[in-house]
């Protein structure tokens, strides 16, 4: 059996990401040389390309960016100007969206928990469609004396999703179809069905699962004489971060497949919400190395001017990201753990890193896949800066 090197295989895949993102440009790497750190380059034709590719194998279905996953403008401004919706949360995410004349009808909000301003300003600005998975819900949308649309919220599993989301929102069946009828008797609009099989999902049975209690939830309340409309099937659609992960056109193919044979209906209105699957491929971290050690028994680390409080914050989920130094190419490698700026002793990003054995201070660590999730989770902490964006 041949020997597999770990170092050299995780290298490997990082070498590939960053050559993918790069096309090999020379403009790009002197960017990156130059550019002030910590910062995450965002490259505008891989978010049109993701976008488009999305739009190709999802034929036929609305697509609201979860403008939760990436709130940078220029990344909104792209987006708008593709012909893309907004799934948004708050009101500052809504009017960022509005600023750059993105129409009510192009919006929708999937947080099945808001705020009661929130929900004024919606209507206010003539957003109406909203997520729900509580009566509680329906009692603060109806308050308004507005006939806005509501979609219920369905508890799917999320087995084989890196990040699961599966246990604070969602209800089962027969109290989705309750919720419905109840905003039916609030004045409200019972609208549609939505799920999320979880964030980075590589199990194609969540689809499978997802789609089958929809058509369920459907049927019910069909019996009850309500008509739904709309069949909304979330976010999902992982990206690469240490190995390869399903594609768009496998995850499309399947979940069309099951439309086809749960629904069948040309009269079905169909929604889906990327954001991690749109954005995290199209951008970088670039980070500084601004200290080296040996620790506990000769374990080896790097510390960079970025961290789990200044950007990585889902590496303490169990997200892993590859890394890569351009410049490096060729050296030895050695197993590292990388540290992040702060003092505080969680700020840990990664173990058994593969890097050169001769990274020093001043370095660049390229963290790729770093497009989603990062910016909008990052704070000041300990006076440190989040990182900037820089849009090519």
């Amino acid at each position: 059996m041949p020997f597999v090197n770990p170092l050299q295989v995780q290298w490997q895949f990082a070498q590939k990401l960053y050559s993918e993102w790069s096309e090999n440009s020379p403009d790009l790497l002197k960017l990156i040389k130059d550019v002030k750190t910590p910062a995450l380059v965002i490259r505008k034709s891989k978010l049109q390309k993701k976008f488009n590719e999305v739009k190709k194998h999802f034929q036929g279905f609305n697509i609201y960016y979860a403008v939760k996953a990436n709130d940078d403008e220029e990344v909104i401004k792209t987006f708008a100007r593709l012909g893309a919706g907004f799934e948004v949360a708050s009101t500052f995410e809504l009017q960022k969206v509005f600023k750059f004349g993105v129409s009510p009808e192009r919006v929708i909000s999937s947080n099945p928990v808001k705020p009661l301003e929130f929900i004024d300003f919606c209507l206010s600005g003539g957003v109406d469609r909203f997520a729900v998975d509580s009566f509680a819900e329906i009692d603060k949308i109806s308050r308004f004396r507005k006939r806005a649309r509501v979609y219920v919220r369905l508890a799917v599993p999320n087995v084989g999703s890196d990040w699961p989301l599966s246990r604070k929102f969602g209800v089962d069946t027969d109290t989705a179809v309750e919720i419905l009828e109840y905003a039916n008797s609030k004045g409200l609009i019972p609208y549609g069905i939505t799920f999320h099989v979880g964030s980075q999902c590589n199990n194609l049975q969540n689809w499978f699962i997802a789609v089958k209690k929809a058509k369920e939830v459907w049927e019910k309340a069909l019996s009850k004489g309500i008509k739904l409309q709309m069949l909304n099937i979330g976010g999902g659609i992982p990206a690469r971060y240490t190995r390869e992960s399903l594609s768009v056109k496998e995850i499309a193919d399947y979940v069309k497949g099951l439309l086809n044979k749960y629904f069948g209906m040309k009269t079905l209105e169909l929604q889906m919400e990327p954001g991690r699957g749109l954005v995290a491929e199209a951008g970088i971290l670039v980070t500084s190395v601004i200290g080296k050690a040996e620790r506990f028994k000769g374990e080896k680390w790097v510390y960079i001017d970025g961290g789990v409080f200044h950007g990585l914050a889902e590496t303490l989920g169990g997200i892993r990201y590859s890394f890569y130094l351009p410049e490096k190419e060729g050296e030895e490698l050695d197993f590292f753990t990388i540290g992040g700026i702060s003092c505080d002793s969680m700020d840990v990003v990664a173990e058994k890193v593969a890097l050169p054995k001769g990274i020093d201070v001043g370095d660049r660590i390229i963290i790729l896949t770093a497009g989603a999730y990062t910016t909008v989770y990052a704070s000041s902490f300990n006076g440190f800066p989040p990182p900037r964006v820089v849009m090519i």
